[in-house]
C-alpha cells in the first residue's frame, strides 16, 4: 500500500463480540481486517458503546497491530434504529474530528454496525462529508482462508453512466406511454415525464381530465402495461364505461351480487372491482356515475372492501384506479351531482391531457403513426404523395379545423383517405374530398364566410375593431361546432385552464358572449340557419 490507511466503522455487538479463547474461531469483522498483513493500517476510529463491551476487541486488535492508533467515541445516540439521528451524530463528528489529508486514505467499514448506520456512513461518503472509499470485509473461504475485503471508490463517472442508464430507461417508458410517438410539444411531453414519473411510484388514483378523443383511454392502458412489465400489477385491467352503467344493473355491474338478491339474480356475480384485484381498474366517464355508486366506491377505495348487492359480509379487492373524465368535476360537485369526498379521493394526481388543437405540433407525427397503425391492422401499407400530404396539413393546422373529437378524427380521417386509395398513395382529391367528409361533420361545410356579420348583422359587425372581429369570428366558429357552451368554453380556454385550480369555461365564455348581447343559442341558431348544408364530395380517383 502507497499509503497509511485509517479504518472508521462501528463495533459490531453481534459480529465482532466474544470474549472467551474460542472468539478466534470466529470471523469478527474488525479484528479480521488486522490478518491481512498487506494493510498499513495506522487508525481505527471506531464507534463504540458506552459500556465495556468492545474492551475484548480493542485488546485483541492492539495484540495484532500494537502500531495501530487505537481512537475510539461513543457517539449520543440514545435510539440506533432513528434514521435522523444516527445521520445527525455521524455527520457532527465527521465534520469535527476527520478532515481530509494526502498523506494516509480514509476507508469506511460498511460490515458492522446497523443496516440505519450503515446508511448513513454511506451517504456521509457518498456526499464527500466522509473523505474516503467504501470498505466490505467477508468471512474466510476456501479461497480466501484470511478473509476477504473489497474497497470500493466512488467513483463520480459510474454515477454518470448510472445517471446516463436511468435517463435511457425513463425516455424508454415515457415513449412507450406515447405509444412510440415522437410527440413534439413540449407541454405534452412534460406533462407524460410526469405521468411516468407518478404512475411508477404511486398506487393511488389518478385523474385523467379532458375532451373527448384526447387519448385518455389509450394512455390509461400503457400506464396499465408499463406498470404490469414493472411488475407493479399482477391482476387484469378492467375497463368500463361509467355513461353505460344505469338503473338497478349499475351497482351489480361493479360491485357484483349475491343470488336472489333481485328478482333477474339468478345466479352470484363478481362484480367488476372484484375483477380488477391486483390490477387496474379505469372507469371512463366517472362523472356519469350515480350517487350510490359514487359512495360505494369511496369506501372500496379507502377501505379496499365492499357489500356486494344482497351481500351479508363485505369482499375485499385491491386494485389501481384510474379515472377519466371529460366534465369538470367541480362543477358537478356544485350542482349536487358528483361527491365532494369522493373527488377529494380521487383528485391527488390529476392530469388534463390537450386536445389536438393544443398540440398542433403532434398532427404530424401523429398522421405517421395512424398509417402505420392502418398497415399493422389492414397488411396494406399507403403513403401521401407529397403535394397531398403538404395540401392535409396545411388544413389540419389552420383554422378551420376545428378537429371537435380530437385524435379521432384524425384516426377516422386517416382511415378513410387511406381505404379509398386502393392503390396505395393518398393524392390531392382524395385529401380535398376528405376535408369536405371533415368540414361536413364538424357543421362547417360550408358556414358564412363572414360569422360576426351573419351573427350581429353588417352594421354592427362594421363598426367593431379587426381586432375584436377576428377573435369574436373563432369564437363564434367554436360555439357553432360545439354541442354545448360547456364544450364550446373547454375548446377556447384549454390552455389556461390547465394551469388555474378552478375553471369555469362556460361562465368564461358567457360573458364574453355577452359583451356583445349574444347567447351561446342566439350564435348557434343564427350560423346554422344561415349555413346552406351540403353533403360530402363523392371520393374521387386516387392520384399516384
Amino acid at each position: 500500500m502507497d499509503k497509511p490507511i485509517t479504518i472508521v466503522g462501528f463495533y459490531g455487538a453481534t459480529l465482532d463480540a466474544g470474549s472467551g479463547p474460542r472468539r478466534w474461531d470466529r470471523w469478527r469483522p474488525t479484528v479480521g481486517l488486522f490478518h491481512h498483513d498487506e494493510l498499513q493500517i495506522r487508525r481505527l476510529v471506531l464507534f463504540t458503546p458506552p459500556d465495556d463491551s468492545a474492551q475484548t476487541v480493542l485488546a485483541d486488535v492492539r495484540r495484532l497491530s500494537p502500531h495501530t492508533e487505537l481512537d475510539t467515541h461513543s457517539l449520543p445516540i440514545t435510539n440506533p434504529w432513528d434514521f435522523e439521528t444516527v445521520y445527525e451524530a455521524l455527520h457532527d463528528f465527521v465534520r469535527q474530528h476527520l478532515r481530509a489529508d494526502d498523506d494516509e486514505e480514509i476507508w469506511v467499514h460498511l460490515t458492522t454496525g446497523t443496516h440505519v448506520a450503515q446508511i448513513c456512513l454511506f451517504l456521509l461518503t457518498e456526499a464527500r462529508f466522509l473523505p474516503g472509499k467504501l470498505l466490505q470485509s467477508a468471512p474466510p473461504s476456501a479461497a480466501h482462508p484470511r478473509g476477504r475485503y473489497d474497497v470500493i471508490a466512488l467513483d463520480l463517472a459510474r454515477y454518470d453512466r448510472i445517471a446516463e442508464r436511468y435517463a435511457r430507461e425513463q425516455e424508454r417508458s415515457t415513449s412507450f406511454l406515447k405509444g412510440g410517438i415522437p410527440t413534439r410539444n413540449r407541454n405534452f411531453n412534460a406533462l407524460i415525464e410526469q405521468i411516468e414519473q407518478v404512475a411508477t411510484a404511486s398506487s393511488e388514483p389518478l385523474l385523467l381530465t379532458g375532451p373527448t378523443g384526447a387519448g385518455k383511454t389509450r394512455l390509461a392502458r400503457r400506464i396499465y402495461e408499463l406498470k404490469r412489465t414493472r411488475g407493479q400489477l399482477t391482476g387484469p385491467m378492467v375497463e368500463v364505461n361509467c355513461a353505460t352503467l344505469r338503473g338497478d344493473q349499475a351497482m351489480s355491474t361493479l360491485f357484483g351480487h349475491r343470488r336472489g338478491a333481485f328478482t333477474s339474480a339468478v345466479a352470484d356475480r363478481e362484480g367488476l372491482l372484484l375483477t380488477a384485484d391486483s390490477g387496474l381498474l379505469f372507469l371512463d366517464e366517472i362523472g356519469e356515475l350515480g350517487l350510490d355508486e359514487q359512495a360505494m366506491l369511496l369506501r372500496a377505495l379507502e377501505d379496499h372492501s365492499f357489500l356486494p348487492v344482497g351481500a351479508d359480509a363485505p369482499v375485499t379487492s385491491r386494485f389501481q384506479l384510474i379515472a377519466g373524465t371529460n366534465q369538470e368535476l367541480r362543477d358537478a360537485v356544485a350542482r349536487g351531482r358528483f361527491r365532494r369526498d369522493l373527488l377529494a379521493r380521487i383528485d391527488l394526481w390529476h392530469f388534463a391531457l390537450p386536445g389536438l388543437l393544443q398540440r398542433r405540433q403532434d398532427i404530424e407525427p401523429n398522421l405517421d403513426h395512424e398509417l402505420e397503425a392502418f398497415a399493422a391492422r389492414t397488411g396494406r401499407r399507403v403513403a401521401f404523395n407529397r403535394q397531398a400530404r403538404d395540401v392535409f396539413l396545411d388544413f389540419a393546422h389552420g383554422p378551420d379545423a376545428l378537429w371537435i373529437a380530437n385524435f379521432r378524427d384524425l384516426r377516422s380521417a386517416v382511415t378513410r383517405m387511406a381505404t379509398l386509395s386502393p392503390r396505395g398513395r393518398i393524392g390531392v382529391q382524395a385529401v380535398r374530398d376528405e376535408i369536405a367528409r371533415l368540414r361536413s361533420s364538424w357543421g362547417t361545410a360550408p358556414g358564412p364566410d363572414d360569422p360576426v356579420a351573419t351573427v350581429l348583422g353588417d352594421d354592427r359587425a362594421q363598426g367593431l375593431d379587426r381586432f375584436d372581429r377576428v377573435q369574436l369570428a373563432d369564437v363564434l366558429r367554436v360555439c357553432a361546432a360545439s354541442r354545448s357552451l360547456s364544450e364550446a368554453g373547454r375548446t377556447l380556454f384549454a390552455v389556461s385552464r390547465s394551469a388555474r385550480r378552478s375553471v369555469n369555461d362556460a361562465d368564461r365564455l358567457r360573458k364574453y358572449l355577452a359583451r356583445f348581447e349574444l347567447t351561446f343559442a342566439i350564435v348557434q341558431g343564427a350560423l346554422t340557419q344561415a349555413a346552406t348544408p351540403r353533403s360530402p364530395l363523392p371520393p374521387g380517383p386516387s392520384e399516384p
